[in-house]
């Protein structure tokens, strides 16, 4: 399974990415190692807001692309409401191929 997900950094911009392990993704996000996303070595990385579970790479790949085209404002509407991914995307994507993993907005 892969994840794509959405986290707000400190100063309040927002990072899209994917995994398989969303657990040790945000670990590396936080600890700011090698393999920490060149956005978030230099914008600190705080809360998950939003992630979406698919199949394989190439859907959570073109899931990511997709949403990055998104404007900020976009983007947090569908932090609020997930059910606008296909009112934004439907005529990009199958949202159908795509299950909420987290709505919940936790600190990382």
């Amino acid at each position: 399974m892969y994840y794509t997900y959405i986290l707000r950094c400190e100063d309040n911009s927002l990072y899209t990415g994917i995994t398989t392990d969303i657990e040790r993704r945000l670990k590396e996000h936080r600890e700011k190692g090698e393999k920490t996303a060149k956005y978030t070595l230099t914008h600190k990385a705080i809360k998950m807001e939003i992630s979406w579970q698919s199949e394989n790479r190439v859907l959570a790949s073109k899931l990511e692309f997709h949403l990055k085209k998104l404007t900020k404002k976009q983007k947090e509407s569908l932090i609020v409401n997930p059910q606008l991914l296909n009112n934004f995307l439907g005529d990009k994507i199958d949202p159908k191929l795509y299950t909420l993993s987290c709505q919940t907005h936790f600190e990382i």
